[in-house]
């Protein structure tokens, strides 16, 4: 767990105030630039999986989802056939939802199709904006934006599913694609992607 005082705590989003794995997540993944096609369709996976949920129910998951569709690698989980959504249905470690269970199969199958357009990361990392939202307080951090609004419908229209315009914008902030953290927060900019004015100087380079 990682030691924070009061004022740094209170930069925090409410999820992760008060949960040292929420805390840790946080501050040392959060945020950061993912790039590569697993990772993102990881957090594509993960977002299906929190619709109606809290982030934290997901995320002390993880480890038990990592290892139930064999770390995400996107051509294994497009192989998936009814035995394996049965097994992931009697996993215990997971959220046993066969809609969203089929949902992320099938992004699965879209991420491979994707790759004739240039792959989950262009489609995901094309939708940066040429600024990013300057919130200096908690409830100033939008859950919607002209950005996640493009990839939901970019998404949706190559087979995605369980992708819509909240989920999409909160898969590019845990991305690293636009910058959720409060101004001021020692986690702020932390890819060197923006301006102290909020404007885009950089894109990261791709994997893949």
């Amino acid at each position: 767990m990682t030691t924070m005082t009061d004022d740094a705590v209170a930069l925090l989003p409410h999820w992760a105030r008060n949960d040292a794995k929420g805390k840790d997540y946080y501050l040392e993944e959060y945020g950061l630039a993912v790039t590569d096609e697993r990772g993102l369709f990881e957090l594509v996976a993960l977002e299906v999986f929190v619709v109606g949920l809290s982030w934290l129910t997901v995320l002390r998951r993880r480890d038990a989802f990592r290892e139930a569709f064999q770390g995400f690698e996107v051509d294994a989980v497009a192989a998936y056939d009814e035995r394996d959504l049965a097994r992931l249905l009697a996993d215990p470690g997971i959220i046993r939802n066969e809609r969203k269970i089929r949902a992320v199969i099938a992004n699965a199958r879209a991420a491979v199709e994707l790759r004739g357009d240039g792959g989950l990361p262009a489609v995901v990392w094309g939708v940066q904006p040429d600024v990013t939202p300057m919130p200096a307080a908690i409830d100033d951090v939008p859950t919607r934006s002209e950005a996640g609004d493009q990839l939901a419908q970019v998404l949706h229209a190559k087979g995605f599913t369980g992708v819509g315009p909240t989920t999409a914008h909160a898969l590019l902030g845990a991305a690293g694609v636009i910058d959720l953290h409060l101004v001021g927060s020692p986690t702020r900019n932390r890819n060197a992607f923006w301006t102290r004015t909020g404007r885009r100087r950089s894109r990261p380079a791709l994997d893949g």
